[in-house]
């Protein structure tokens, strides 16, 4: 089983000077050690207007930025909001791959639709379209990604003329593809169009087993690929602190992790939010005795001992998940202690899972390709432009209407008097 940490850029009230840029520096900090430990994946969410749930609105900036301070782990937008009201897709293809290029090919390409009521009507997003836009918009980038040119798209949610889309990815034909699950049926469709399901739902690990093998028999069942590859993989997300004492571990991991399910739920379910004035922080204080560990849900299976998590994993693992993704920054949780628990799993926790992965790997992707092979076979493919269909499009200034040399600044006429010269010697060619 593979790990990945994952990040919201959680930054609870109240707020001082300068906590934002400690917040994004620590966070740089935590995947540069994550890089050095070992660990896989690093996942950077995209939201928009969450205050203290989530500070991430631009990923593929954090991103690229942890790109120059790593290696070796994998860079995942977790995710990325497809609407086109949110990201226009020519724009997505452009970023994906300049990210994949300055990381030398280690872009997990991570898709969503979003849910909250202030990112869709905050972008005049119709909550009832979400679903179809994101699907649309998926197949259409990953063509952008993959085709030279591509033909162009008339569609129900956004529109483009044919064009050749640059740069293009190093991962050729383009990075994996996720999609943000939060439910059976999400996984369902991820496994029907060949993407990586990145589950959200703190789930147990005997619940994670029913979710796995509807995915995998889905997959090999139904698969009709949205992209030009497939990427058959479960991502699980849980808590995390890992400390040799227990007490200590729920100290510091717990508290950040039920802000972390609070915040959520304020935004997405429960909450009454006046923007810029509201006070999440002081409305978990008010209710967190009350709480529990599981009142908004599990998960806490990952803070515990090195014995502990390693029990918990072996569930996962037994479960066919392929990766654990972990939230250490949530709450008011303290680089220091992401650190420690970073460095105490990666030296006792860790070893036991790497030991094995290569062969499980292969064994999977051997199990696989028959069904891999079915599944592009099924895949009706947007069709190529013969080198006859791409048309040739003027610049602006190729048709020059009369001008008046004589009334323009010295230098403009300079100038304009050049893209004559210009102009006269490429029509030439």
């Amino acid at each position: 089983m593979k790990f990945g940490i994952f990040y919201e850029h959680q930054l609870p009230r109240p707020w001082s000077d300068g906590i934002e840029l400690k917040l994004f520096q620590d966070a740089l900090s935590q995947i540069e050690l994550a890089d050095k430990l070992g660990i896989d994946h690093a996942w950077e969410v995209e939201h928009h207007f969450l205050e203290e749930y989530s500070h991430s609105s631009a990923p593929e900036v954090f991103l690229a930025a942890a790109s120059q301070r790593t290696k070796n782990i994998r860079l995942g937008h977790g995710i990325v909001l497809m609407p086109p009201g949110y990201n226009h897709p020519a724009r997505i293809a452009e970023r994906i791959a300049t990210l994949d290029l300055v990381s030398n090919g280690r872009v997990e390409f991570g898709t969503g639709e979003s849910a909250s009521r202030a990112e869709l009507e905050g972008y005049g997003i119709d909550p009832a379209e979400r679903r179809a836009m994101w699907r649309e918009t998926v197949e259409q980038v990953c063509n952008m990604l993959a085709m030279d040119p591509y033909p162009g798209f008339d569609g129900k949610y956004f529109s483009m003329p044919m064009r050749n889309v640059v740069p293009k990815p190093a991962q050729r034909p383009h990075p994996p593809l996720w999609v943000a699950c939060s439910n059976r049926e999400t996984i369902h469709l991820a496994a029907q169009l060949g993407i990586g399901a990145l589950t959200f739902a703190f789930i147990d690990p005997a619940e994670a087993k029913h979710w796995v093998n509807d995915y995998y028999d889905t997959f090999k069942r139904e698969c009709v690929p949205i992209g030009h590859r497939v990427n058959p993989n479960i991502a699980m997300v849980t808590s995390f602190s890992c400390h040799p004492d227990e007490a200590e571990a729920q100290s510091r991991g717990l508290d950040g992790f039920r802000f972390f399910q609070f915040a959520l739920g304020h935004h997405y379910s429960f909450g009454m939010h006046k923007p810029g004035r509201t006070d999440i922080w002081k409305k978990y204080e008010a209710v967190r005795d009350q709480m529990g560990t599981g009142a908004l849900g599990g998960g806490t299976g990952g803070i515990g001992t090195p014995d502990q998590l390693r029990m918990h994993l072996r569930q996962f693992s037994e479960a066919g998940v392929d990766q654990t993704v972990f939230i250490q920054q949530g709450g008011k949780n303290r680089h220091e202690h992401i650190c420690e628990s970073l460095e105490l799993f990666a030296k006792d926790v860790m070893p036991e899972f790497q030991e094995h992965e290569a062969e499980r790997q292969r064994q999977k992707n051997e199990e696989l390709a028959p069904y891999i092979e079915a599944a592009f076979k099924r895949k009706q493919w947007m069709t190529p432009l013969t080198d006859a269909q791409i048309p040739e499009y003027p610049a602006y200034g190729f048709q020059v209407a009369e001008v008046d040399l004589s009334k323009m600044p010295e230098a403009n006429r300079r100038r304009f008097e050049q893209m004559q010269k210009l102009r006269e010697i490429a029509l030439k060619a």
